[in-house]
């Protein structure tokens, strides 16, 4: 036992060093692309874990390090397009359409009679 003093390890003869390999290093872009790419909409976390060979926690704690305010459940800015005024045509003001489940549709002014519109869609959906 070269070096290994037996007072810290008391009872042992043998003592072995595995190597349990190298501990990667992200840089903070490389962390910051992997938490937006996990953000997408449709990409589970595990699968991008999956495929930067990462474990899903270590994403969800880059996630929460890197961007706080979304973590939190705050939303920040997003961008805005802004249009020239558009005119509506006259015939769709205060409309409504629902599409019922068995494909049919029904349009209703904004001064319909609610008790009515439920009864009518009531005996549509039979």
């Amino acid at each position: 036992m070269d070096g290994i003093s037996s007072e810290v390890f008391p009872g042992v003869r043998r003592l072995d060093v595995v190597e349990t390999g190298r501990r990667r290093r992200w840089t903070y872009e490389a962390k910051q692309r992997i938490v937006e790419e996990a953000f997408e909409r449709g990409i589970p976390v595990l699968t991008v874990a999956r495929r930067h060979d990462v474990d899903p926690s270590q994403i969800y704690d880059w996630r929460r390090r890197l961007f706080p305010q979304i973590s939190r459940g705050i939303s920040g800015f997003a961008p805005v397009v802004v249009t020239p005024d558009c005119p509506v045509p006259s015939s769709s003001r205060g409309q409504m359409e629902i599409v019922c489940v068995n494909g049919r549709r029904i349009i209703v002014d904004r001064d319909v009679d609610v008790a009515a519109l439920l009864r009518v869609l009531a005996g549509i959906e039979r």
